[in-house]
């Protein structure tokens, strides 16, 4: 099993972290065409989306589990193992975010209220962004690994982390509004549904959260 890795994923041993990452990425990017289903009341296609989450968050658990059962105990590479599986568990998260929004939207048939639906879905759009730019970082490290984690790589991937920075920031001030709006019309919404609403606007938030995590990683790498 020493080279299952290698064969599947070719001979960087970040190469199978990468895969794992777009898998995750797909869930998250999925979002968007989801609740663009269930703004046009759309639940069938919403469910199919939403099938589509699900395939890519079970596409990175079996990535996963593959990655944690095979990652050679020592690696020659200028970083711990430990690091390693620290980042692929944080990316795993990214993707059950996806799949738990999904599944509490489809679930209830939670509708957004048409008066906070333009801003949520820029909301939601930016969070995929981080998510992104964090896929965008996590490919750095093919070359990162040649150059022993150091020259113009470095400089790429931390060009690279100060707009997910960036793209973070802009997500937390989004949730801030989104929340106010909810606020001001959340006496005219059932109650529970006004529970799950913040709930949801505090999952998506979530995934930029992830991304930026993802990026605190990719700095202690850069670290050792």
């Amino acid at each position: 099993m020493s080279n299952y890795l290698s064969k599947l994923f070719g001979t960087s041993p970040v190469a199978p972290l990468q895969k794992h990452m777009e898998a995750c990425c797909a869930a998250t990017q999925e979002l968007i065409p989801f609740f663009t289903a269930s703004y046009a009341g759309d639940w069938e296609k919403a469910a199919q989306s939403r099938e589509r989450i699900v395939k890519s968050e079970q596409s990175a658990d079996a990535l996963k589990r593959e990655i944690r059962l095979n990652l050679p105990q020592k690696l020659f590479m200028p970083v711990p193992r430990s690091d390693l599986l620290d980042l692929l568990l944080v990316q795993d998260l990214m993707a059950n975010k996806a799949r738990e929004i999904s599944g509490f939207v489809v679930g209830r048939r939670i509708e957004i209220p048409e008066a906070i639906q333009s801003d949520f879905i820029a909301y939601v759009e930016r969070n995929n962004d981080a998510a992104i730019k964090a896929l965008d970082s996590v490919n750095e490290l093919d070359e990162l690994y040649e150059t022993g984690f150091r020259g113009a790589e470095v400089d790429i991937l931390q060009k690279l982390l100060a707009e997910l920075d960036e793209i973070e920031n802009d997500t937390d001030a989004m949730q801030t509004r989104i929340r106010y709006q909810l606020f001001q019309i959340e006496q005219n919404l059932p109650p529970v549904n006004v529970m799950f609403l913040y709930r949801i606007i505090e999952l998506v938030g979530e995934i930029g959260d992830l991304a930026e995590r993802i990026g605190h990683r990719l700095e202690l790498l850069l670290s050792h």
